[in-house]
């Protein structure tokens, strides 16, 4: 570049940083390249039609102000526009485009008619017909937030690293941060989380949380109206990107084409990727592997099944911040009761609290029971370790800790063995799962425990009776 070129666009621009916002400078006015001066003319080159059109719109009077600064009153600016295509690998070419209101494109080889009038909007695939201004609201729920997610083992990574990024979006080694695990355990809340503290932290950051779904249909309808162009313009203008079910674009394969050009761009220009999956990259089918070796360039971090703790303090989070009061054991029964789906296990507290208020009864354990029953189809499936474990403790009156210990005491052990026996009968989990949550035993005890247990139903009729018991509160 000619010195003489780069000092000019220099004093430009600081000019034009004084007046206009930052964030506005870096979106509008930093992509902008100078190409040369001649006869009077600055080229500046833009990276799209619709780039060109908003500086237009916007600050074509503070152009050419500062034009006229610099190179006085004979002095006019001029566009190189970087035409795509479409969104295939077809080259760009470049058209050149006075500053003036001609509503045609001039170049020596091709006229191209465009409307540059005054309702001209930017196409946004979130609201029709579009917007006149940059207001891209960010869809994220204001209920879930950091405060609200409860933290345990189960998703201690994620959260720290979901933290991480919302203090340096874009900026830490988590770019694209990729959260995955199984339905309802705390995916979209962390993501919504995460985006909601960039907001707080960078207010000026556009911050956008969609639905791959959502994105995949807007891209469909872009199609059919033919502009990809501006799908894929709409999308490059945010600073963090929060894509939701990243494997619903799974098969679509020009939707993943698109959405390899959006990634790339907001990668190289230090904007933050979010995603969300469930499942790992590697086992993620039907996606192109240029996009999962790019999904590997930062962090996946998985949400793991909570534990008893976690379930418990999720309960309690809840309860406390909707204002209820809920007895103990109900909230235990609650985490004990559904173990895999911390979606399900609100549900089932909302559904509790329901059944509570509209019929006028006090929550007990009974009613929870009674509920969980009709909540849970089948309640075999949802009877968990942790539970059979608690059941057991209560009725003998041990610490739960105490059967998890390493402890021979003759009641305790005794305990342990009728837990494991009826961890086997309700549960589907391998005689090795049943042994680590008792303390840590191998499967060869776990079965010795059951035939021990048998034996003493059979010989001991006090004991069969405390089975017997046990069984019908288990069963409840």
């Amino acid at each position: 570049m000619p010195k003489d070129l780069q000092v000019l666009w220099e004093n430009c621009l600081s000019v034009i940083r004084d007046n206009v916002s930052p964030q506005s400078f870096k979106t509008w006015f930093e992509p902008i390249k100078p190409l040369k001066i001649a006869d009077n003319t600055l080229t500046l080159q833009v990276p799209s039609q619709f780039f060109f059109e908003w500086l237009e719109e916007h600050y074509i009077t503070l152009l050419k102000k500062v034009i006229l600064k610099e190179m006085g009153p004979e002095g006019k600016l001029e566009y190189s526009i970087i035409m795509e295509n479409n969104f295939n690998s077809s080259k760009p070419y470049a058209v050149k485009v006075p500053t003036t209101n001609k509503k045609e494109l001039l170049n020596p080889s091709v006229h191209m008619p465009i409307d540059l009038g005054k309702n001209k909007s930017i196409p946004n695939p979130f609201i029709i017909p579009g917007l006149k201004k940059i207001n891209i609201e960010s869809n994220l729920m204001p209920n879930y937030t950091f405060e609200n997610f409860v933290e345990g083992d189960c998703n201690r990574l994620a959260r720290a690293a979901g933290y991480a990024v919302s203090k340096n979006p874009g900026g830490t080694s988590f770019n694209p941060l990729l959260v995955y695990s199984a339905t309802g355990l705390g995916k979209t809340h962390l993501i919504h989380a995460i985006g909601i503290e960039i907001k707080k932290n960078f207010p000026n950051k556009t911050v956008l949380y969609v639905p791959a779904d959502r994105f995949a249909n807007q891209f469909i309808d872009a199609v059919k109206n033919n502009s990809q162009n501006d799908f894929i313009n709409f999308y490059q203008l945010v600073d963090v990107l929060i894509l939701d079910d990243i494997h619903l674009l799974a098969g679509k394969e020009k939707t993943q084409d698109v959405f390899f050009q959006i990634f790339n761009h907001l990668h190289q220009n230090a904007k933050q990727i979010i995603l969300t999956s469930d499942k790992p990259p590697v086992e993620l089918q039907g996606m192109e592997q240029r996009l999962l070796s790019r999904f590997k360039w930062g962090l996946s971090a998985d949400l793991q099944v909570p534990e008893l703790e976690t379930r418990i303090a999720i309960l309690e989070k809840k309860i406390y911040n909707d204002g209820i009061e809920l007895p103990k054991d109900v909230v235990e029964y609650l985490a004990y009761s559904i173990t895999t789906n911390i979606r399900e296990m609100e549900g089932a507290l909302i559904s509790l609290i329901a059944q509570s208020s509209l019929n006028k009864k006090e929550i007990t354990i009974d009613l929870a029971k009674r509920m969980i029953d009709k909540f849970v189809k089948n309640n075999a499936r949802e009877v968990s370790i942790d539970y059979i474990q608690k059941v057991v403790c209560d009725y003998f009156d041990l610490p739960i800790e105490l059967m998890k210990s390493k402890t021979r005491k003759r009641e305790v052990v005794q305990a342990r063995q009728i837990a494991m026996f009826f961890a086997k009968q309700y549960t589907k989990s391998s005689l090795a799962t049943i042994g680590s949550h008792c303390g840590g035993k191998d499967h060869a005890t776990v079965l010795h425990a059951c035939k021990t247990v048998n034996n003493l139903m059979e010989t001991d009729k006090r004991f069969r009776a405390y089975v017997e018991e046990l069984e019908k509160k288990i069963n409840i």
